[in-house]
């Protein structure tokens, strides 16, 4: 399996992937749209995504919180894609990056049903379930050592 990560800007013209990519997995099984919401923030983040073979098959934004905190946000794997280790590589891209441009701790919502995912990758579950998109979500976060990321 030949996966490249790699990231771009909203600026990008594979940005549009990105978003159909989004759309399709984050929002259409929810009966929502990313037409209906503000996107501005998204030209705020380093976007990575996974390809196969010139496709987008996933993708996971990083926002900017603070000077030492980053925000893990719009995961997105194709459902063909999904449990083949593709958010992992993602993540840790995102996690690698995020610590070398000096980012101590990153902090995301995840689902409820897919925060599991999240804890084998270390992550903790701070404060109680809550509700994003009308489904329950937990705020989760992890400290980033460089030295620890390879």
């Amino acid at each position: 399996m030949n996966i490249s990560v790699s990231h771009i800007t909203s600026a990008s013209p594979r940005y549009q992937e990105v978003w159909d990519l989004r759309e399709e997995i984050l929002r259409k099984p929810l009966g929502l749209s990313l037409k209906n919401e503000d996107m501005s923030r998204d030209h705020r983040n380093t976007i990575f995504i996974a390809e196969h073979e010139g496709v987008i098959i996933g993708c996971v934004l990083m926002e900017p919180i603070d000077t030492d905190t980053a925000q893990l946000r719009a995961m997105a794997v194709y459902n063909e894609w999904q449990g083949k280790g593709i958010g992992r590589l993602l993540v840790q891209a995102l996690e690698k990056y995020a610590a070398q441009n000096g980012y101590k701790k990153v902090i995301l919502h995840a689902r409820k049903v897919i925060h599991e995912f999240y804890k084998s990758m270390d992550y903790d579950i701070i404060g109680p379930e809550f509700t994003e998109v009308g489904i329950p979500h937990l705020n989760m976060e992890k400290g980033l050592n460089l030295d620890s990321l390879d």
